[in-house]
């Protein structure tokens, strides 16, 4: 891969080097000679800039022996001295890293740091991390460092480095709250797998390590058929007190709400790495401001509300490269066109370029990194026009309408296509839904729904549509259709617990949440969520604020998503 650095190229003296004029020194390496122009690589290099101007260096010494180094690595660095550009690979990367710190060319260092770090991958993450440990790269080290955090499930069943950690690296790796796993069995497994490699020399580090794994936060059957009566739980006294202690915490957790054990080092959740937002709403008898983020591994709200953002309902939102976009809605005073963005990293909110038509009651979905804004209420009449936002050009364009006017719908993207269903059309409650294909610009009806619906919410959920709650025209709805593409055909699943409409939906930890919404008598802060492989609902904590009209999205890979989940401390 060729990549420009600094400003360090220099066309004359390239050309003179191509054509063999004027050098005034020669570098060689293992017998290979490199002739060049010490103008050229002193400005690239304080190696170069020492070697030339040291005492021992004369006007006589054109030849200059440098060991450490290969003839191929020497040929890139002079070509980078004269050009300014460099061929990194997966091939040399590391080597071409090792000989520009060597010597001292840091433009290629920060060249192949970037290049490393853009080709970390589950196989290599490990190893580039333990790289960095020799050579000074603390951008590359961090971001190592993170993804393994992250992908560390992923990595441990993949990566022959995982079993070459040391102890003091895995101990540091696993205690972190950062660590992303779904279940600490992954832990706990990933743990056995380092110990089965060396079982010899390691098992001393068991009790060490073990007391590192949450394992009160473990399913109680997982506990006692794997953990209690592994061998390895049995083998020291350190152990079998884990196994007291744990089991204890997780009696205790069972009388107690999850939060009291945030303190207890075999309790406390880790960190979430995608945190679901759920912004605006219709609370009491208006707009709401109100802003708060659920965090699925202490399952707890935490209130970031801004008292100076304005109150806004009948929204929609997406996440889109960094940043969570609201689009449309309803202020208390008219329905909205504009389009605003949250970067959750600086904190800030931009401006970007409005919507064509005011929308309330809309549906927004992304599809290849667009947002798609659908329909809705324009303050005079249900729209059945939808428009495209790039954010590469910040342009919003208009794109085919749908065939139904349709406010209080809601869509989602699955297979490269855009799905919307149900809403209101002015005269009744849907029960129709279209499909939208971007590359022949054109919407397409599928089965209807078995029950009209407005103010549902629909969710792309293990590769098909969910249409979940909403209004059928009498009351507020439990029931929940999912339509399966490949058959074009919907079925009845499992109904919710609590009956709503215009509420919030996401899917965070592969299940489904819903938040918020009407119940047909009060807004509400209920929240539940459904699980696919048991086809059940189940209550989660509520919301601090009971509301309806909301958006929500999921952020992933947050770095400061300590500040938006539950404190631990």
């Amino acid at each position: 891969m060729e990549r420009d650095g600094s400003p360090l190229s220099c066309t004359t003296f390239n050309e003179m080097r191509l054509q063999g004029e004027h050098f005034d020194v020669t570098i060689s390496v293992d017998g290979v000679e490199f002739s060049a122009h010490k103008i050229i690589l002193c400005r690239c290099s304080n190696y170069f800039r020492a070697l030339f101007s040291s005492r021992w260096n004369t006007t006589e010494t054109r030849v200059h022996k440098i060991s450490g180094t290969s003839p191929e690595m020497m040929g890139l660095i002079i070509e980078y001295a004269y050009t300014g550009t460099v061929l990194v690979t997966a091939d040399n990367a590391e080597s071409l890293l090792i000989t520009a710190d060597y010597l001292s060319v840091m433009g290629i260092v920060g060249l192949c740091c970037e290049f490393l770090k853009s080709h970390l991958c589950l196989e290599n993450c490990i190893g580039v991390w333990k790289f960095t440990d020799t050579y000074s790269c603390p951008d590359l080290r961090a971001a190592a460092w993170i993804f393994i955090l992250h992908q560390f499930k992923e990595i441990t069943e993949v990566s022959p480095e995982f079993v070459e950690l040391s102890a003091k690296d895995l101990k540091d790796l696993i205690e972190k709250d950062e660590l992303n796993v779904r279940q600490e069995r992954a832990v706990f497994e990933a743990v056995l797998k380092w110990v089965a490699h060396d079982p010899q020399n390691r098992r001393q580090h068991i009790p060490e390590l073990l007391g590192k794994v949450r394992l009160a936060l473990m399913t109680s059957e997982y506990f006692l058929n794997n953990v209690k009566t592994h061998e390895y739980m049995k083998d020291s006294e350190e152990c079998k007190l884990l196994v007291i202690d744990a089991l204890t915490e997780m009696y205790r957790l069972t009388m107690y709400s999850p939060g009291d054990g945030f303190t207890n080092p075999l309790s406390r959740p880790r960190l979430p790495y995608t945190i679901m937002f759920a912004i605006g709403g219709w609370s009491g008898e208006n707009p709401t401001n109100a802003m708060e983020t659920y965090d699925a591994r202490a399952d707890q709200w935490v209130n970031i509300t801004c008292e100076h953002e304005g109150p806004l309902a009948y929204h929609g939102i997406a996440y889109l490269k960094g940043h969570i976009y609201v689009v449309g809605g309803f202020d208390r005073v008219a329905c909205l066109s504009t389009v605003r963005r949250l970067d959750p990293i600086q904190k800030r909110w931009q401006e970007v370029a409005p919507m064509h038509s005011q929308r309330c009651y809309v549906s927004v979905t992304i599809l290849d990194n667009n947002i798609y804004a659908m329909g809705g209420f324009d303050g005079h009449a249900r729209l059945k026009t939808a428009e495209r936002y790039e954010p590469e050009t910040n342009q919003w364009t208009m794109i085919t309408h749908m065939h139904e006017e349709r406010s209080d719908a809601s869509a989602t993207t699955l297979h490269e296509k855009v799905y919307i269903c149900g809403g209101f059309n002015g005269n009744e409650c849907l029960i129709t839904a279209e499909v939208y294909n971007a590359t022949t610009d054109q919407w397409t009806f599928i089965a209807p729904m078995s029950i009209r619906r407005s103010g549902l919410g629909v969710i792309a959920y293990g590769n098909e549509v969910y249409a979940v709650g909403g209004f059928n025209g009498l009351s507020q709805l439990r029931s929940v259709e999912v339509y399966n593409p490949a058959s074009n055909t919907w079925r009845t699943i499992s109904s919710m617990l609590s009956p709503r409409s215009n509420f919030g939906i996401e899917v965070l930890e592969d299940r489904l949440f819903v938040a918020g919404g009407f119940n047909g008598f009060t807004t509400t802060f209920n929240t539940e969520c459904y699980d696919k492989t048991t086809n059940e609902w189940y209550d989660v904590h509520n919301m601090g604020v009971h509301r309806s009209a909301l958006s929500c999205s999921v952020v992933p890979g947050l770095l400061n998503v300590q500040e938006y989940a539950a404190k631990r401390d």
